[in-house]
């Protein structure tokens, strides 16, 4: 995976990151200084630990699984394992991860799983 196609998607994943944190905060004057708490640790501390769980419970349950998911994919790419699948171990297309920079499984693994899970 090309360091420039990992540093764009980490932009991405940042930027949807801020956008949620942006909605809740303006959902609640108390959720906006927990959102201020997480957008003030710098990414080894933010990835590190886990969002308070106050943040998540006030999120729409969508919501709060696509910000774990990015908190996910912002921690892989601080370890070097962005954009290979957790199942299978192969390098997802750059399209896929374009359409859904969280995504941690290629199209074939995601498939079967979510044919398993219906």
């Amino acid at each position: 995976m090309e360091a420039a196609f990992v540093e764009e998607m980490k932009s991405k994943l940042k930027e949807q990151k801020a956008t949620i944190l942006a909605s809740l905060a303006e959902q609640s004057d108390d959720m906006r200084s927990l959102v201020k708490t997480v957008e003030s640790g710098d990414e080894a501390d933010v990835a590190a630990d886990a969002i308070d769980r106050t943040l998540l419970t006030s999120l729409g349950s969508q919501e709060a699984i696509r910000l774990q998911q990015i908190e996910n994919a912002l921690e892989r790419i601080a370890t070097g394992k962005y954009g290979y699948c957790l199942k299978c171990g192969k390098e997802i297309p750059e399209e896929r991860l374009r359409a859904i920079p969280y995504a941690f499984m290629c199209v074939q693994c995601a498939t079967v799983d979510e044919r398993r899970n219906r």
